[in-house]
C-alpha cells in the first residue's frame, strides 16, 4: 500500500492560507484607506504613506510563507 504524501497538501495550505489573509487584510485596509480620503482630503498623503509600508508588511508576509512553501517542495526537509 503506498504513503500518502501530505507534502504537496501542507506546501497548498502553507501558500494558500496566508494568500487569502493577504488578500482579505489588504481589502479591508484599501476600504479604510478610500474612506479616511473621503472624510478628510487632506490628510490623504499621509494616510496613503501609511497604507503603503502596511500593505508592504502585509504582502512581505506573504512572500516569506511563499518562499518557505516552495523551498520546502523543491528540498524536501521530511523526507527518510
Amino acid at each position: 500500500m503506498p504513503a500518502f504524501d501530505v507534502l504537496p497538501l501542507a506546501v497548498a495550505l502553507l501558500i494558500g492560507i496566508p494568500a487569502f489573509g493577504s488578500c482579505l487584510g489588504i481589502g479591508l485596509a484599501s476600504m479604510k484607506l478610500l474612506e479616511g480620503m473621503a472624510r478628510q482630503p487632506e490628510l490623504a498623503p499621509d494616510l496613503q504613506t501609511k497604507f503603503f509600508l502596511a500593505v508592504g508588511v502585509t504582502d512581505g508576509a506573504f512572500i516569506i510563507a511563499t518562499g518557505i512553501g516552495l523551498w520546502f517542495a523543491t528540498a524536501n526537509p521530511f523526507s527518510h
